[in-house]
Order: structure tokens, then C-alpha cells, then sequence
């Protein structure tokens, strides 16, 4: 039996190195939220470093994937997923051994970045595996794993802290990786298809695009996330003004970059685009008020009402819970309801949030597990049916030759809107909680202050995206529409890791 024969009767087995990779993902955009109280206790640090922790994967990841995907066509993608796993495994170890705040931080950047590098690589690897007429059953194991990851990750996070497994605490979360990444490198090298020929050998990465859309995120982020524990003094405000020219200078280099006939990260004609404008507004809104609450509400659990890690993770289920529901049903309904499906879910984000703020009010110290229930799953139900539509909503107005930049510009543009959840809702959440009274009772006074400021700060933000909703187009992107397979869809699954 010839290589090519032998890899197609094992594409079950190659496929399993995507899953493992995409699962490995996962994994640690949750882990971290619900670990980070336990993590503080064990390496110190400030509140700051607690956002840093969730929100230097996000923001590296941002970046990255504006040339993540690009680097599969120019390497191969099979060498590239491989190299994505390895990198990955390898900085998760490092999170595992971490010895300081600073050095998790940078660790979780590098593995920000791995993952920008290992996740568009499993996308177009499926569509290297299947044919056209498995394609469907491929990407319909791939959403309920996801999905079922989703929901478990929080869980087993607490899980495993509370094990304390050798005696590793929290580190074990990181290093639950190193088996996982094993796998998947194996499978990979063993069952993946090698790339023949790359599709883009001639092409070069825009390296000072990058630099530059790496520095005008940092300089946006980083007074946000330390501006309140330094005092904010003049030179962290003259970074944050200093990031609107500095990403101008990047839009504008783009579009001189694609004059010259060279490729650029970001194709921007889909900047002249009202909808998809728009769609990147309401993207960036909605992704922001999703990782603001998921970072809050898994401190407030901890520090401020003294929940176990696995307490933690447990109360919060039912919000996981509604997420995959609200997925399946946003899946099922978005070619009948189309735009609709987003301002439904939202109506109902915002309604379980505004029901959380009054259990803050009514319950206050006496507030329980069963408190919560109620308004997580409502919310996070809403949360889930925006995931499934909303890239196909927002990519119908852009053109077929416009797809690839357009969704990979999106995705980027959604960590980044994950980042800013963290910084701005976790100053707010953090600033409150630092002027607490002294004594418990003023410290949980603080905590359901700041618990419930940040879920009316979040309301806002999904109240924005549901008016920006409105520019969307009506109707969804059909997958005939361009011949592209639904990685979309797939990629929108990944956000349900972040419940």
C-alpha cells in the first residue's frame, strides 16, 4: 500500500492530532480564570498580574493569528501544526514551573502566540483529510467535542486543584498539556498528510506589520491593566494616546503594502465595508463583555466569597451549560432568524446579567450556589447563540476573493476584544475591591460591589453590540456562496472555550 493510500485509510487517526490540538487550546483559555486566585496565593503578585495571566494569552494570540494561517500556506500546513503542538507543549511546561508572576506572564504570551500558529493549521488540514462528502460528519465531531470541552474544562481545572495531584496545585493545569500535546504531536507526524508543495513558497511574512500591530495593541492594553495599581501617571496616559496614531500607522501601511502588490495581514477593502465595519464593532463589544464577566466572576467566587477553585467551577456550570444549548439552537435557527439570532441572544446575555445584579442586591453575604443558577443559564445560553452565526452574519457583505483576510482579521480582532474585557472590566472590578473596609464583612461588601458594577458595565457593552447589530446584514453567508468550507463555523466553536 502506497503512503498516500496508507494516510487515507488512517484520516481518522491524523484528524485526531487537529482535535487534540484545538482541545489543548481550550483547555487553557479556561483554565486560567478559574485557577487564578490559587495561582496569586502560590507566586503572589497583584491583581494586575491576575489580568495579565488571562489577558497576555489573548492579546499575543490577537496578533498572531493575523499570520497564524499564512504560515501553513508557506511552510505546509502538516509542519506547521506540528511545530504550533510542540511550541505549545513546550511553554505550557514552562507555565507548569513557573517560579514568579513574570515569568507565567511571558510564558502564557509564548503560548498565545503557539497557539496563533497551531490553530489555523487544523482547518484547512480537514479539508486536506476529508472528502467533500465526509466533510460534514469531520466538522460534526468537532463542534459537540468542542462544546463538551467547553463545558468541562472549568470543571476539571477545579478538579485538578483541588487534587493537588504530587503535591502540584495549580500547576497541574498547565501540565495536563504535556500528555495531551504527546498525543497529538504522534498522531500528527504519524497520520497527518505531508504537504506536497506550499501554495504560497514565494510569499514573505509582513514582519513590520506585525511589529506594528503588536506594539499599538500593547500600547492600548497595558494602561489599562497597570494604570490603576501605578497611579496613573502621565507616561501611561501618554502610552494609551500614543496607540490610536500608532494604529493608524499600521491601517495605512496596509493599504501601501497592497498598492505595491504585496500581501498585506489585513486586506482593506474589507474596511470600506459598512457591515463588516460594523460586524468588527460589534465583534469587539460583544467578546469584550464576555471576558470581562468570565474573569470576574471567577474572582468574586474565590476572593471574595471564599469558594474553592472546584466550588468556583461548579457554580459556574449552568453558564457553560447555556452556552452549549445556545450554540446548538443558534446553529440550527441562524439561516431562518438570521441578525435576529444575535439581538435574541443578547437580549437574553443582558437579561440573566441584569437578574445576576439583583441577586447581588437581594442576597447579599447570604447569596448560594443555587443563587446563580438560574440567571448563568439564561446568560450564557444567550452567550451561545451568537457564536454560530455570527461570523457567517457579519462575512455576508464581504466578497468571495475577501473571505480568507476577512475572517482571519475577525478572529484576531475578537481576542482582542477578549483582551480589553479583561483589562477594563478587571481594573473595574479590582478598583472597587481594593477599597473595601477592613474586616470580612467589608471585604465581601466590596466583592458583591465590584461583582455587581462589573455586571452592569458588561450589560453596557452587550446593550452597544445589540444597537450595532442593527448594521449587520440580515441574512447569513451561505457556504455556496464562496465554495469554502464551514472553518468559520469551527472557528466561532473555539470561542465557546472561554465560558
Amino acid at each position: 500500500m502506497d503512503t498516500k493510500n496508507a494516510l487515507h485509510r488512517y484520516r481518522w487517526l491524523g484528524y485526531t492530532a487537529v482535535l487534540a490540538a484545538s482541545v489543548m487550546d481550550l483547555l487553557d483559555s479556561t483554565v486560567a480564570n478559574v485557577a487564578a486566585p490559587a495561582i496569586r496565593t502560590g507566586l503572589g503578585g497583584s491583581y494586575a498580574d491576575l489580568q495579565w495571566i488571562a489577558a497576555g494569552y489573548t492579546l499575543a494570540m490577537a496578533v498572531a493569528l493575523l499570520t497564524g494561517g499564512r504560515l501553513g500556506d508557506m511552510y505546509g500546513r502538516k509542519r506547521v501544526l506540528l511545530a504550533g503542538i510542540a511550541g505549545f507543549t513546550l511553554t505550557s511546561m514552562l507555565c507548569a514551573t513557573a517560579q514568579s508572576p513574570e515569568m507565567l506572564i511571558v510564558a502564557r504570551i509564548a503560548q498565545g502566540v503557539c497557539g496563533a500558529v497551531m490553530l489555523p493549521q487544523g482547518f484547512g488540514l480537514t479539508r486536506d483529510l476529508f472528502p467533500a462528502a465526509e466533510m460534514k460528519k469531520a466538522w460534526g465531531i468537532f463542534g459537540p467535542l468542542m462544546g463538551l470541552s467547553a463545558v468541562m474544562g472549568p470543571i476539571i481545572a477545579g478538579v485538578l486543584i483541588h487534587a493537588d495531584l504530587f503535591g502540584t496545585g495549580w500547576r497541574m493545569i498547565f501540565g495536563i498539556n504535556l500528555p495531551i500535546g504527546a498525543f497529538a504531536f504522534v498522531m500528527g507526524w504519524k497520520y497527518l498528510p505531508d504537504d506536497a508543495v506550499p501554495t504560497a513558497r514565494g510569499a514573505r511574512l509582513d514582519l513590520p506589520g506585525v511589529l506594528l500591530a503588536g506594539a499599538g495593541a500593547f500600547l492600548l492594553v497595558f494602561p489599562l491593566v497597570q494604570g490603576r495599581e501605578l497611579g496613573w501617571p502621565t507616561w501611561v496616559l501618554v502610552m494609551l494616546v500614543a496607540s490610536l496614531p500608532v494604529l493608524a500607522v499600521f491601517a495605512r501601511y496596509q493599504v501601501v503594502r497592497k498598492r505595491s502588490g504585496r500581501t498585506p495581514l489585513v486586506e482593506p477593502s474589507v474596511f470600506r465595508k459598512r457591515a463588516y465595519v460594523s460586524g468588527v464593532a460589534f465583534a469587539i463589544a460583544f467578546t469584550a463583555s464576555m471576558g470581562g464577566m468570565i474573569l470576574t466572576l471567577g474572582i468574586f467566587l474565590q476572593l471574595g466569597l471564599g469558594y474553592t477553585a472546584l466550588h468556583s467551577s461548579l457554580t459556574t456550570a449552568p453558564w457553560a451549560l447555556g452556552a452549549l444549548f445556545g450554540s446548538a439552537f443558534g446553529g440550527i435557527m441562524m439561516a431562518r432568524l438570521g441578525r435576529r439570532i444575535l439581538h435574541l441572544g443578547l437580549l437574553l446575555m443582558g437579561g440573566g446579567l441584569l437578574a445576576l445584579y439583583g441577586v447581588f442586591q437581594w442576597a447579599g453575604a447570604d447569596i448560594t450556589d443555587w443563587d446563580f443558577a438560574a440567571p448563568l443559564l439564561v446568560g450564557g445560553a444567550g452567550m451561545g447563540m451568537i457564536f454560530v452565526p455570527l461570523f457567517d452574519i457579519i462575512l455576508n457583505g464581504v466578497d468571495g476573493h475577501e473571505i480568507g483576510s476577512a475572517s482571519g482579521t475577525l478572529q484576531a480582532l475578537q481576542q482582542l476584544g477578549m483582551t480589553l474585557g479583561f483589562a477594563v472590566l478587571g481594573t473595574v472590578f479590582f478598583n472597587i475591591l481594593s477599597d473595601a473596609r477592613p474586616g470580612p464583612a467589608g471585604h465581601i461588601d466590596a466583592a458583591l460591589d465590584a461583582a455587581g458594577t462589573t455586571a452592569l458595565c458588561t450589560v453596557g457593552l452587550i446593550a452597544l453590540a445589540f444597537a450595532l447589530g442593527f448594521f449587520l446584514p440580515r441574512t447569513v453567508r451561505s457556504a455556496e456562496e464562496d465554495g469554502a468550507a464551514p472553518e468559520e463555523d469551527a472557528t466561532a466553536v473555539r470561542e465557546l472555550a472561554l465560558v
